[in-house]
């Protein structure tokens, strides 16, 4: 069993900081800079990569805080309103603002003549690595207890029961698939990499393995809202998933690997075959 380790607030010096949103911050900021370090491999320019960072970061602050609003709590946002801009109070949906984010992104390099999926694939890549480091955070407030369980990886809460906890979990999840990134990405010359090596092959494998995942540990969480059964999460998940299988298995012969990418710096045929 896991002991409950709890934290909300910390001290550094003078400055009392909170546990949720500094490891949030730490983690947008990792995921940032690996995604930087993944345009330079990629031959593409890693500064629009930072200068996304800003428009990522509000957009999905807003859309995570609107989805919870939405779906969510909507009598208590009905009543109170301005809580909404409160970023103290708990209330936020990953999936609304992965949402927000991506029609910010597609905004963005669609404005400039850039490649959206070429710059998509290469931004998921600190996606796992930043929701692995800010579950941390869900984890130290317990926002999302699960079931009882005598799982080895269940919490013993201090009322002496174990359950699921879900920020441990998608913790755990985020930084299951970063590794799983590196493992594929290390096989790249492998026949099902090279076969399926086109624009967007990342995300899809991001999307598909985040959105059946995620799928089944919200079973696990007992205070979500459900509709017919299902969370307003999964309920999105279910096209999430499918999009992005279809994403990894799409016609190769309709995204050919000859034409080319604007945006790109010094890009060749043959560095984006060696995806």
């Amino acid at each position: 069993m896991i002991p409950y380790i709890e934290s909300h607030t910390f001290q550094i010096g003078p400055l009392t900081l909170q546990t949720w949103g500094t490891l949030v911050a730490l983690g947008f900021v990792t995921a940032t800079a690996i995604a930087a370090r993944r345009a330079k491999q990629k031959n593409l320019d890693p500064k629009i990569v930072w200068d996304l960072a800003f428009w990522i970061l509000i957009s999905a602050m807003a859309g995570a805080r609107l989805f919870h609003a939405i779906f969510y709590e909507p009598q208590y946002y009905l009543q109170n309103p301005l809580k909404i801009f409160d970023l103290r109070d708990s209330g936020f949906a990953i999936m609304g603002g992965f949402l927000a984010a991506a029609a910010v992104v597609w905004f963005y390099v669609k404005k400039r003549g850039l490649d959206f999926l070429a710059y998509a694939d290469i931004l998921v890549w600190g996606v796992p690595w930043g929701c692995g480091i800010g579950r941390i955070g869900c984890f130290l407030i317990h926002d999302h207890p699960g079931t009882l369980s005598s799982f080895i990886l269940a919490v013993k809460y201090p009322d002496g029961q174990t359950r699921h906890d879900l920020g441990l979990y998608l913790s755990i999840f985020g930084f299951m698939i970063g590794i799983f990134f590196l493992f594929l990405n290390r096989f790249r010359h492998s026949s099902f990499v090279i076969r399926h090596s086109h624009p967007g092959f990342w995300l899809g494998i991001y999307l598909s393995l985040y959105g059946c995942g995620r799928f089944l540990l919200d079973f696990l969480r007992i205070i979500d809202t459900r509709i017919l059964g299902l969370t307003p999460t999964q309920w999105l998940l279910i096209p999430v998933a499918i999009f992005g299988f279809w994403l990894v298995i799409r016609d190769q012969n309709k995204y050919p690997f000859q034409r080319p990418l604007r945006g790109v710096s010094g890009a060749t045929d043959a560095a984006i075959k060696s995806e």
